[in-house]
């Protein structure tokens, strides 16, 4: 399992994705993959760093683990910022026009449906949140 703390802020995203993807590219995961993962993961992040300590700045830690039979990429987030399950929120209506469709959720929503699992828990005041995508 590889490890990477890092300060929780939007230009930090890019070396977060830096380092999941030379974690993928041992294992010789596909392209598209791949990409799915580093949408899903700009996305997570982003979040954390956006509102998980809103006005103040933390730290967040992703931890990458790759695990066999299927092949398998687990990717964690924690965080202590402020407790929030962001799978709690219904699914936003991506049946009405955009212009009728309240702004967020859908960066959650496409996580959901490209990760193969997304789960959420609270524990000892941290916000831990995995996803897995065979690879």
């Amino acid at each position: 399992m590889k490890e990477l703390t890092i300060e929780a802020k939007p230009e930090n995203t890019d070396e977060v994705i830096a380092f999941i993807d030379e974690q993928l590219e041992k294992y010789g995961c596909g392209m598209r993959e791949q990409m799915a993962i580093d949408v899903a993961v700009d996305e997570l992040f982003v979040n954390i760093a956006n509102y998980a300590y809103s006005p103040e700045t933390g730290y967040a830690t992703v931890l990458v683990d790759v695990l066999k039979e299927p092949l398998t990429v687990e990717i964690t987030f924690i965080d202590d910022g402020k407790q929030y399950d962001p799978l709690t929120n219904e699914d936003p209506d991506t049946s009405l026009p955009l212009e009728e469709r309240p702004i967020g959720g859908l960066g959650i929503l496409i996580v959901k449906k490209t990760m193969d699992v997304v789960n959420y828990e609270y524990k000892d005041g941290k916000n831990i949140l995995t996803i897995k995508k065979h690879i």
